[in-house]
């Protein structure tokens, strides 16, 4: 297995650079996991494909406004530091200070040992928040430091929705409307860098639609990191380490997926990011889901792999050669998955985060 077995070419003109004006009406490729057979049919369709007693489980967090544009302290020079992930949990966060994982650019310029501080002002010019450098990242030559946020606000919280911006992906280009349409409409708590981008598709009204025929809706969490964001350098896949992120599964999760199963129901996936919190919750030497808090995760899921709850999955078209297209190969097959890609192409669906929707069964 190489890396470049996951690549294709994405034209630029698939890449979807602002959703769809109704969420529910994108295109929907419908593919069998076994038999690599296509359908054409739009997302709301999708509730023809789902049986009373299915459950649907999506992730629920919400893109927190992870981007800051700053200016360095002393010189003035403009400097952007991208949040990753707290270094602590989040619930001992309760005053003015926090130290976090950031992306920073341009990183020559700060680095650890230097004093480098990035401020960040308000809509009114005043310094809301800012960024000391103190530490090299896990990865320093991609830009990845450690910093101390501190703000003369009140909380943390405040400062970062005076200042920060919400985080588009890089092939996004200029994207200038409603940044809640990069959230789904039932997203909670801000814990995320990116979208859990297979649910913006949703609409209340198809939510409820779905629950009044007795499908059950459950929601997980996983705090979406930037590997999200990344393609696999390494022409060897094993060798890609994957990023950690923090998920949470509860009882009642677990309880849903396990009583789906035992009547003979399915378990759906909303997204690859609840695969993985499925996936990282499956006990495997007991055999089944047990509810997990706040735990890390850095499940790598590549063809071969055994799933243990996940029976269909709702995803979006992904970036080629990326962790994504590794776990849909690893649902289906590589060549069904090219083959979808290839006839999504063709057929002018919209790639990427801001695109069109695969149903997997």
């Amino acid at each position: 297995m190489k890396t470049e077995d996951f690549d294709y070419d994405l034209p630029e003109r698939c890449i979807a650079q602002e959703p769809a004006a109704v969420r529910d009406a994108c295109k929907m490729l419908v593919m069998d996991r076994k038999t690599g057979a296509l359908e054409d049919r739009i997302f709301r369709d999708i509730y023809d494909y789902l049986q009373p007693g299915d459950v649907l489980v999506a992730n629920d967090t919400r893109v927190m406004p992870a981007r800051l544009l700053g200016a360095k302290r002393g010189t003035g020079g403009q400097a952007e530091v991208f949040l990753l992930r707290e270094r602590f949990d989040r619930e001992l966060k309760t005053g003015s200070s926090a130290v976090w994982d950031v992306l920073v650019r341009p990183g020559k310029r700060l680095k650890p040992g230097s004093g480098a501080i990035v401020d960040f002002t308000d809509a009114a010019g005043e310094v809301a928040l800012s960024a000391e450098i103190i530490d090299w990242g896990d990865d320093e030559g991609k830009g990845e430091r450690v910093a101390r946020l501190t703000t003369p606000r009140a909380s943390l919280d405040e400062a970062l929705h005076a200042v920060g911006h919400t985080p588009l992906p890089p092939y996004i280009k200029g994207y200038a409307g409603d940044e809640e349409m990069y959230q789904t409409v039932y997203s909670n708590e801000e814990k995320s860098a990116a979208a859990p981008t297979a649910g913006l598709h949703f609409t209340p009204e198809l939510i409820e639609r779905l629950k009044a025929k007795g499908v059950e809706w459950r929601t997980v969490e996983l705090e979406v990191g930037l590997d999200t964001f990344r393609i696999v350098d390494e022409d060897d896949p094993l060798q890609h380490k994957m990023h950690t992120e923090l998920y949470t599964v509860s009882q009642e999760v677990v309880d849903a997926c396990d009583a789906a199963h035992a009547r003979g129901n399915r378990v759906i996936a909303v997204g690859t990011t609840s695969v993985r919190s499925l996936e990282s919750a499956f006990d495997r030497e007991l055999g089944r889901l047990r509810a997990r808090q706040h735990e890390a995760t850095s499940l790598y899921i590549l063809p071969g792999y055994e799933f243990g709850v996940v029976d269909a999955l709702i995803t979006n078209f992904h970036v080629p050669r990326s962790t994504l297209m590794m776990l849909v190969s690893a649902f289906s097959t590589r060549d069904n998955v090219m083959a979808a890609y290839r006839h999504a192409i063709e057929n002018d669906y919209r790639m990427l985060s801001f695109g069109d929707a695969m149903f997997i069964h």
